[in-house]
């Protein structure tokens, strides 16, 4: 019988229906037994043991040597999300192993997190929170969304959901987007007008060595001062030591993160109260969580019937 290899972490749990479809359609299927993100090491000792015909996985790390640890009787990766950075992706096209990913699921559940970033750092909801419990009544004065211009670099699916979201608190919305120099629906601009004009920029980058640290001293130093920094979209994209920097000079009002380029997150961003930080939440909510899972199941089955591995 032919076997799936569930790397992700929490796979299942909320709806069993995705593992079902799994299980009728002939596959055996292996669940991740540390109930969190694998290390390679970890990933090729399952592959080693179980030689999956497919991986269905989360972010752990499935470089060349994982690649080729399963090869050959690995057809291919689906991944329960949307960046693929992860993944060796011209290992896998040089072992012939199909890799895809679920784009659709998160951009409802990505883009209502990043609302809620800006909202929350925005009236300072989480000061005033960890006040009451320790006994403090504290009353930080915040600033309104309505009016404001957010820039939004990388204005795909999640960037787009986003924008049509702050139109309801009537914000100008400025777009740039390395990918796609013109936007159907809103305005786009150079980056460096988007940095300074913006009173919040929202970060909606896929990752690679291109982007790693695509917010830097430098584009720091350009952003309007008092502004407001938001990542909901993959980590190593902001240079959280220049952040930390322009954070403590008042440079920058505040920021939200939820994620970074070490998780868990054990750095000393977490010291300073004009910083909102989540642990990597995003595509974290129940609804995107069945649709993405869904999405993968399907995407392993129909690879493997491409392949002929199934009927």
């Amino acid at each position: 019988m032919l076997k799936v290899l569930i790397t992700t972490s929490s796979f299942g749990k909320i709806d069993s229906t995705p593992l079902d479809k799994l299980k009728t359609n002939g596959l055996d299927v292996v669940m991740n037994p540390f109930g969190r993100k694998l290390t390679e090491s970890e990933v090729l000792n399952l592959i080693e043991e179980h030689r999956p015909s497919a991986l269905l996985a989360g972010v752990e790390p499935l470089t060349a040597a994982v690649l080729q640890t399963g090869s050959p009787d690995l057809k291919t990766i689906a991944r329960c999300g949307i960046g693929i950075d992860s993944v060796d992706l011209e290992a896998a096209q040089n072992l012939n192993i199909s890799v895809t990913n679920t784009p659709d699921a998160p951009t409802i559940p990505v883009a209502e997190l990043t609302m809620g970033l800006i909202l929350g750092l925005l009236r300072k909801i989480h000061i005033t929170d960890a006040g009451i419990r320790n006994d403090k009544w504290i009353r930080p004065m915040g600033n309104v969304l309505h009016g404001k211009t957010v820039g939004i670099i990388g204005c795909g699916r999640i960037g787009s959901r986003l924008a049509r979201m702050l139109q309801g608190f009537e914000c100008a919305i400025l777009v740039s987007d390395p990918t796609s120099p013109q936007h159907e629906h809103f305005l786009t601009t150079e980056l460096n007008h988007l940095l300074s004009e913006s009173d919040i920029i929202s970060l909606h980058l896929p990752y690679s060595e291109e982007t790693k640290h695509f917010i830097s001293t430098k584009h720091l130093a350009q952003m309007k001062k008092g502004s407001f920094l938001i990542n909901a979209s993959r980590g190593g994209l902001v240079d959280e030591n220049a952040l930390l920097h322009s954070l403590q000079n008042g440079h920058l009002a505040g920021a939200a993160l939820d994620c970074f380029e070490q998780e868990p997150y054990q750095g000393p961003l977490k010291e300073l109260d004009n910083v909102l930080l989540t642990a990597h939440i995003g595509s974290y909510a129940q609804e995107g969580r069945i649709m993405m899972e869904t999405q993968a199941v399907e995407n392993i089955i129909y690879e493997l019937k491409d392949h002929g591995e199934i009927s």
